[in-house]
C-alpha cells in the first residue's frame, strides 16, 4: 500500500506540474493520495471537466522528462522565497517552522513542490496508467471559513489491467447517482432558477416526512422538545451570537425600504438561545433540549453544489441543549447512543472526528483549553474510532463531526456534536444553580441526519433506490390483470390503506408483464397481484421487487406481514 500511496502522490504532482503549465497563474495548494487516487487543489483556477483531457496530455507529455525526484532541504527563508507568490504555501511553511519540522522541495523536471516526500523511484517509467476523473470545489483545508479552491481528482495503477477495473466499477457506481434515481423514482426535481434548492415531489415528500417522523417520535423518548421559529430574522441576532463576523459571506441578506438589514436565517442557534431568554430558568429545567427542523439558507457558491449532497436550501434534524457543566459527559454519552440507533437502522457505517479551536475564535483560550479536553476525554472513553482535524472547530466551540462515506468513497460529514461556552455568554443566557447563584448555561449544539437533504442523497444511493419497506414512498402495488378486477384491486388497495400502508393501484391498461416490469424499476418493495382466482377467493398473488414469488396469501395475512416489517423497520 507504501508504494501505491508513492505512485499516487508522485502523480498529483504531475497533476499540478501540468495544471500550472496552461495556467501559469494557478497556485497550487495540496495534493495527497487518497484512497482510491489523488487530487490537488488549486487557487486561481477556473476549469470544467472538458479541461481533463487537455491536463492528461500534457501530464504525459511532462513525464518523459521526469527521471526522478530530487529531494532538497531548504531554510525557510528559502522556501518562502521559493514560493513568495503562493500564499497557500506560505501558510505552510510558517506552520511547518513554528513546530521545528523540516522543510523539503522536491524537483521533477522543472516543476518544484513543497514536500514531505514519498514518491516512486523512477516517474518516467512508472507513471503511466493514470486517469483523471472530475473537478470539484473545496476549502482551503477542508474549511468553510476558507477561500474556495478548485479540486482535480485523479487515480493511478501499476497496471493498466488495474485501472481498467477500478474505471468500470466507477462507471457502475455512477449509475447509482442519487441524481439520476431521485429522477427515475420521481423523489425531487431541480430547476435553474432556484440553484442549489430541491423541489421535492411527492414520492419525496413522503420519504422525507417518514425520516422527520422517526427523528421526532426517538427524540420525544428522551424528552426533547420541538420549536418552530421565524426563518428571517433582523442582523442584530447574528451580531449578538458572532455569525455575522464569522459567517457573512454565507447569508442571504435583504434589505428593507425602512433600511433594515434581514437574514434569511442560515442556522438555528440564535433563535434557540432567545426561546431559553424567554423565560426563567432554574437547574431543575436543565438539560433542556430543544429540537427543531426549520428550513435554512447557506450561500455555497455555485462551484461547490452537488445534487443533494451540497446544497443551498435544506433542514437539519437540529437541536441545542443547554446544561449544567457538570452535565456534558452524561449529554455526549446520550448523544453517542443516538448516534448508533439513527445511523444502525440504515446499516451505515459511520466514525467521529475531532475539530478543535480554529484560527479566529471567541472567547478564552483557557475556555477552549477545556472544552477541548472534555471532548477527548470523552472520545476516549467512549471507545469510538475518532481522528483529530487541527483547528476545524465551530468559531464558539470545539466540536465531534459524525463523516460517513458515500457510494463513491468520498467522506461526507453528516452530524455534529458541538460544544459552546461561547454563544450563551453573548446573549448573556442565566439559570438558577443549586446553591442559590446564577449562572450561565453550556449548549451542545447537535444534529445527527445533519442535513435531510444530504443525508437523502446517501441513503439513496446506499440502496440504490431500493428503500427498506418503513422508508419507501409506495409500500406495495396492486397489479390488476384484467379490466374486470380493477373493482377487486381498488378494494385491496383501500384495506391497505385503512393499516397505514402506501399503496397504489396501477389503473393502466397494460399487460401484466409491463406492470411488474415497471414496478420493479420503482423499487416498489412488494406487487399484489389480482385475477379472477384471487378476487374469488378474496387473496392476492405476492411477488417482491426481487422477482421472489409468495404465492397466493390472504389480504390480511400480507397486511399482518408487511406491518410488522414497518413497524420494526427491518433492513431486510
Amino acid at each position: 500500500m507504501a508504494n501505491l500511496n508513492n505512485l499516487r502522490h508522485s502523480t498529483s504532482h504531475l497533476l499540478a506540474a501540468a495544471v500550472t503549465s496552461l495556467w501559469p497563474k494557478a497556485k497550487p495548494t495540496l495534493g495527497p493520495p487518497i484512497e482510491d487516487g489523488f487530487y490537488y487543489d488549486f487557487a486561481d483556477l477556473t476549469i470544467s471537466e472538458e479541461d481533463l483531457p487537455k491536463i492528461e496530455t500534457k501530464m504525459r507529455e511532462l513525464v518523459k522528462n521526469w527521471d526522478s525526484f530530487e529531494k532538497i532541504e531548504v531554510t525557510a527563508s528559502e522556501a518562502k522565497k521559493t514560493f513568495k507568490d503562493n500564499p497557500y504555501k506560505l501558510e505552510l511553511i510558517k506552520e511547518l517552522t513554528i513546530s521545528h519540522q523540516p522543510l523539503t522541495i522536491y524537483k521533477s523536471g522543472e516543476f518544484v513542490d513543497l514536500c514531505r516526500g514519498g514518491h516512486v523511484d523512477q516517474p518516467s517509467k512508472e507513471i503511466k496508467y493514470f486517469k483523471l476523473l472530475s473537478v470539484a470545489g473545496a476549502y482551503w483545508r477542508g474549511s468553510e471559513k476558507n477561500p474556495m479552491l478548485t479540486r482535480i481528482y485523479g487515480t493511478v495503477f501499476p497496471t493498466q489491467k488495474e485501472l481498467d477495473e477500478y474505471l468500470t466499477m466507477l462507471e457502475e457506481a455512477k449509475k447509482g447517482d442519487h441524481r439520476k434515481i431521485g429522477k427515475e423514482l420521481e423523489l425531487f426535481m431541480f430547476h435553474e432558477t432556484a440553484p442549489g434548492m430541491a423541489y421535492w415531489l411527492p414520492k419525496g415528500v413522503k420519504l422525507y416526512l417518514q425520516l422527520v417522523d422517526f427523528w421526532r417520535k426517538e427524540h420525544e423518548k428522551y424528552n426533547y422538545q420541538e420549536i418552530v421559529s421565524p426563518l428571517i430574522n433582523k442582523k442584530e441576532l447574528y451580531e449578538t451570537s458572532g455569525h455575522w463576523d464569522h459567517y457573512k459571506e454565507y447569508m442571504f441578506l435583504s434589505e428593507t425600504e425602512e433600511g433594515e438589514t434581514y437574514v434569511l436565517k442560515p442556522m438555528n442557534c440564535p433563535n434557540a438561545m432567545v426561546v431559553f431568554a424567554s423565560s426563567t430558568r432554574s437547574y431543575r429545567d436543565l438539560p433542556l433540549k430543544l429540537s427543531d427542523t426549520d428550513t435554512l439558507h447557506r450561500f455555497e457558491r455555485s462551484g461547490t453544489l452537488s445534487g443533494l449532497l451540497r446544497i443551498r436550501e435544506f433542514r437539519q434534524d437540529d437541536a441545542h441543549i443547554f446544561i449544567e457543566e457538570n452535565q456534558i459527559k452524561e449529554t455526549y454519552k446520550e448523544l453517542f447512543e443516538i448516534t448508533e440507533k439513527f445511523y444502525s437502522i440504515f446499516g451505515l457505517k459511520y466514525r467521529f472526528r475531532l475539530g478543535t479551536r480554529p484560527e479566529k475564535f471567541m472567547g478564552e483560550r483557557k475556555t477552549w483549553d477545556k472544552a477541548e479536553a472534555e471532548l477527548k476525554e470523552i472520545l476516549e472513553t467512549s471507545g469510538e474510532e475518532y481522528s483529530i482535524l487541527e483547528g476545524d472547530g465551530a468559531f464558539y466551540g470545539p466540536k465531534i463531526d459524525i463523516l460517513m462515506k458515500d457510494s463513491l468513497g468520498r467522506d461526507w460529514q453528516m452530524g455534529t456534536l458541538q460544544l459552546d461556552f461561547q454563544i450563551p455568554k453573548r446573549f448573556n443566557l442565566k439559570y438558577s444553580a443549586k446553591d442559590g447563584t446564577t449562572k450561565t448555561p453550556v449548549v451542545v449544539h447537535r444534529v445527527v441526519y445533519g442535513s435531510l437533504e444530504r443525508f437523502i442523497g446517501i441513503i439513496t444511493e446506499h440502496f440504490g433506490g431500493a428503500f427498506p419497506v418503513w422508508l419507501s414512498p409506495v409500500q406495495a402495488k396492486v397489479l390488476p390483470i384484467t379490466e374486470r378486477n380493477l373493482d377487486y384491486a381498488k378494494k385491496v388497495g383501500d384495506k391497505l390503506l385503512e393499516e397505514g400502508v402506501r399503496v397504489e393501484v396501477d389503473e393502466r391498461n397494460e399487460t401484466l408483464q409491463a406492470k411488474i416490469r415497471d414496478a420493479q424499476v420503482s423499487k416498489v418493495p412488494y406487487m399484489l397481484i389480482v385475477g379472477d382466482k384471487e378476487e374469488k377467493a378474496g387473496t392476492v398473488a405476492k411477488r417482491d421487487r426481487q422477482g421472489k414469488d409468495y404465492g397466493p396469501v390472504k389480504v390480511e395475512d400480507f397486511i399482518s406481514g408487511v406491518r410488522k416489517e414497518i413497524d420494526e423497520k427491518s433492513l431486510d
